[in-house]
């Protein structure tokens, strides 16, 4: 598995990936979350084009997983990371999530935050097993606050979030 930069021929790809991925939702009664539209191209484009969007890949190069992220508030903002069904359990949301602390580390930045679900094993109880802990809603900072507030217009709060980080 190899992880890189996303190329600019892939964005559909990536949106191929996030609605595979989210399929899984569905089964635990989040089917609004399984029927969300992946990000659109020109907003993967944005990260591609600044050099905040990763790929694993497969052994023919294929991407089969991503990250992209933004800085907020002096950290690294995991904005989403998905990984294919039919390649999930292999390490790559691990390897993508480690990937992206090294390029904060190589920018000076203290970390990675991401928000998700509390209670979906996948999601924060996972996130936990690697190293992230949950950020008091007291602690926020104004780039977090702000990113949970339109979290909140899209109505993901009808479901328990978090803001997490791992230095």
């Amino acid at each position: 598995m190899r992880i890189r930069p996303v190329l600019p021929g892939e964005l559909g790809v990536l949106q191929e990936i996030e609605r595979a991925a989210g399929e899984v939702f569905r089964d635990i009664g989040m089917a609004e979350i399984a029927d969300a539209e992946p990000f659109p191209a020109d907003v993967l484009e944005a990260y591609r084009r600044v050099g905040r969007a990763w790929a694993a890949c497969d052994e023919a190069d294929r991407p089969v997983g991503y990250l992209v992220a933004e800085p907020v508030d002096g950290w690294l903002h995991v904005e989403q990371v998905s990984v294919h069904p039919r390649a999930a359990h292999r390490g790559l949301g691990r390897a993508l999530l480690a990937y992206a602390g090294e390029r904060a580390r190589e920018e000076g930045l203290s970390g990675l935050t991401l928000t998700t679900f509390t209670h979906v094993p996948w999601n924060a109880p996972y996130y936990e097993r690697l190293g992230f802990r949950v950020v008091p809603v007291d602690r926020l900072t104004p780039g977090l606050r702000a990113i949970r507030a339109r979290e909140a217009e899209l109505g993901l709060d009808r479901w328990p979030r978090v803001c997490m980080r791992r230095p």
